[in-house]
């Protein structure tokens, strides 16, 4: 069957919105300004925006997650929280596509990015906030623009995906440290007793406590992709630039294995050993 063949299509938008017009493609597809005439700084602008789409979502879902798990409706929040780990699976995807530029290819229009950096993206900022982790020295990267510096101080001063887990303990009846419930938003979270002894009651009780090990199921599984993106990340600039410096200031490499032995949800790690 061909083209024409197929009677019921439309083909007259000159007063119809367009697939095009609906997602503002004009808009998306001329966004990409190329500072050199290098034809792999294409690949590398495209897989940045993307990837910033898609963090986008992830910030959108995360949201929405947690305002689910505040007001217990969990199977929302799984829902959401499982479309995130899907989100996270196509983001870590985009690493192999950029990979296929050498180091060669990347010399050729580096120096036209000057200071401009990844580890600049405010949205990723946004989701290591939600998800706990919580630097304030880099909120200075933002004070260029005021109204972006208080959206992220607003995040950074937020609860975050965890700390409304940990209230769902709370409100099933665990004991839970005050000091956990009333704990300073500000700073990244570290790992505590009553949490983790919480964690492990449930898991020695899934049929009871269903809700919350399916939860927990689903934050490990945020945690565990938000580390092979990290792996992936770090493993690509290797790859690219070896142990140079990044265009940002920061160590690169030795920076991103840092940030490898982070973990967002320690007590759900540790009661593995224990259980």
């Amino acid at each position: 069957m061909s083209f024409k063949d197929e009677k019921g299509i439309h083909t007259d938008f000159k007063e119809r919105m367009t697939y095009g017009d609906y997602l503002d493609l004009e808009s998306i597809l001329n966004s990409q300004h190329r500072l050199s005439n290098h034809h792999d700084e294409m690949l590398f602008i495209i897989i940045h925006q993307v990837s910033e789409l898609w963090l986008k979502l992830t910030i959108h879902e995360i949201k929405a997650a947690s305002d689910a798990i505040r007001k217990e409706k969990f199977d929302s929040a799984f829902k959401k929280l499982a479309r995130v780990s899907k989100i996270q699976n196509q983001i870590i995807q985009a690493w192999d596509v950029l990979a296929t530029m050498t180091p060669a290819e990347y010399l050729e229009f580096r120096d036209y990015l000057g200071q401009a950096s990844g580890f600049q993206s405010y949205q990723y900022r946004m989701v290591e906030f939600a998800l706990g982790y919580k630097t304030e020295h880099v909120l200075k990267i933002y004070e260029k623009d005021p109204e972006l510096l208080q959206e992220l101080q607003e995040a950074y001063e937020a609860p975050g995906l965890y700390d409304f887990a940990i209230e769902a303990l709370a409100k099933a009846g665990f004991d839970i440290d005050s000091e956990v419930l009333e704990r300073d938003l500000t700073k990244t979270y570290e790992a505590n007793e009553s949490v983790e002894q919480a964690w492990i009651e449930v898991y020695q009780n899934v049929d009871q406590y269903w809700d919350l090990y399916e939860l927990a199921e689903k934050l490990v599984d945020i945690e565990d992709w938000m580390q092979q993106w990290r792996f992936r990340h770090m493993k690509t600039v290797e790859r690219i630039i070896g142990h140079k410096q990044g265009t940002g200031g920061s160590s690169g490499v030795g920076y991103l294995k840092k940030v490898l032995d982070h973990y967002f949800f320690p007590e759900l790690w540790n009661i593995r050993t224990k259980l």
